[in-house]
């Protein structure tokens, strides 16, 4: 049977009202969440925040961009891991990538745990390109921290 777009979950733009479903799958997604705070704080400083819904209008994922002077900084993608696999951060990254094309945006960075080579690969295939690294950026369940490789796409390219 063949997919059609009235199938696909929607992405909209996350409000406030979304936060209690965005930090349900925060804290089941990562062992260092971001906080309620630090969403609605995006939320009130006008970041390009989006949320990707199924027909039921369950959360499947969201995603969150800075967008200032130029250049643009992706800061959460999280799909819900019985969504994952089914390109729905390829789908949301795009809708990103998007944003910051209309947006005059000439780069767009990220970062990425060294040990996430699934989004690494998501990134990559999306035209970024890894441009550095960010010793013990992101802490870990042990205490520890991780390194972030740091990645960016030119979007002032043809």
């Amino acid at each position: 049977m063949a997919c059609r777009a009235e199938d696909l979950p929607l992405i909209r733009p996350m409000h406030l009202g979304d936060l209690p479903a965005v930090m349900a799958l925060e804290v089941h997604a990562y062992p260092h969440p971001w906080t309620a705070g630090i969403f609605a704080d995006c939320l009130r400083a006008g970041y390009s925040a989006w949320t990707l819904r199924d027909a039921d209008d369950h959360l499947v994922a969201y995603a969150l961009m800075s967008l200032a002077a130029g250049e643009g900084h992706v800061l959460n993608i999280c799909v819900a891991p019985r969504w994952q696999g089914r390109g729905h951060g390829q789908r949301l990254l795009a809708h990103l990538i998007h944003i910051a094309r209309h947006a005059a945006t000439e780069v767009l960075f990220l970062e990425v745990r060294t040990s996430n080579l699934r989004a690494a690969a998501l990134y990559v295939a999306a035209g970024f390109k890894p441009i550095g690294r960010r010793p013990g950026y992101y802490p870990c369940p042990d205490g520890q921290r991780e390194d972030a490789d740091v990645y960016a796409l030119n979007l002032a390219e043809p």
